[in-house]
């Protein structure tokens, strides 16, 4: 393997976690309910992936099995979105997606569980590293905040609970059913979630309508950065990448959401805050860098 290969890798690896990390952005940006944004993501998203792979000649051998294997996967991650957007609504589109990426310590007690793997020292040092940062986010203050700042929290932690589900439910899929590569299973997967969206839309006498320029710009972004060319790059790149540096590139998408929530936004941020997500960043890095990421689809 040449030098040049893996730093090709390296750039669509960090270019895939900058995509990634603006989706909770354009949520914030778009002027729908959070249901409605979570649909609108699936279906563009769905619909992109699906004029690729058409234009791919790929789209050819998708059997009814594929798309039965893939109702689990999709209801799962309708729920987290359905939680995920809701979440950012209540308490802002960065720690939103940091509290929503305590998932990895979710996937590592399901593996306990469900696979009869181990938890060794470092992945307790980096759980106890999270959540004093999560502390000093929200913890230290937790009497001050709004009952809605405070679901919020509780929300994001929820998303963590349905993306696990998600990510081990996908993975399994992905293993019986050999046809579903990982950009098949994401379309399949972004056209299931988004019908199953739409009736929830329905359910709560939503509405379909987008409103305003800025919301389809905001709508489409989050299609194509966030469902499409966002793990596009991150699933050609991470095969050629290690996987402690595949987790560290991955903590970008936290990293700078909360970056662009300060910018964009005006987050009242002190030293705390900083400290804080610079701690739950690294518990995060070092509870996750046992195991290889699982190349699909973000939450949040």
């Amino acid at each position: 393997m040449t030098a040049a290969v893996p730093r090709a890798a390296l750039w669509r690896m960090f270019a895939g976690a900058a995509l990634i990390s603006t989706t909770s952005i354009f949520v914030r940006w778009a002027h729908v309910g959070p249901t409605e944004s979570a649909f609108w993501r699936m279906a563009f998203g769905g619909a992109m992936l699906l004029v690729l792979l058409l234009a791919r000649g790929q789209w050819r051998g998708i059997e009814w099995r594929d798309w039965a294997w893939l109702v689990l996967p999709a209801f799962a991650f309708g729920a987290d979105l359905f939680i995920w957007h809701r979440s950012i609504e209540y308490i802002g589109p960065g720690l939103a997606t940091l509290v929503a990426n305590f998932q990895v310590f979710i996937m590592a007690l399901a593996g306990v569980l469900f696979f009869r793997e181990r938890l060794g020292p470092r992945f307790i040092f980096g759980l106890v590293l999270a959540l004093i940062g999560l502390w000093l986010l929200v913890g230290v203050d937790w009497g001050s905040f709004t009952p809605q700042f405070r679901l919020g929290v509780w929300l994001g932690l929820a998303t963590g609970v349905a993306y696990a589900v998600y990510l081990l439910s996908l993975r399994r899929a992905q293993l019986v059913r050999s046809g579903l590569t990982p950009m098949r299973a994401l379309c399949v997967n972004s056209l299931l979630c988004a019908a199953m969206l739409a009736g929830t839309v329905l359910a709560e006498g939503g509405s379909f309508a987008i409103p305003d320029g800025e919301t389809w710009a905001a709508l489409l972004g989050l299609g194509l950065f966030g469902q499409v060319l966002g793990w596009v790059f991150i699933a050609s790149a991470m095969p050629q990448l290690p996987a402690s540096l595949v987790g560290l590139l991955l903590l970008l998408q936290p990293a700078l959401s909360f970056v662009l929530d300060v910018i964009l936004f005006a987050r009242p941020t002190g030293a705390l805050d900083w400290i804080g997500l610079a701690l739950s960043l690294l518990g995060i890095f070092i509870g996750s860098a046992r195991r290889r990421p699982v190349p699909v689809a973000e939450p949040a």
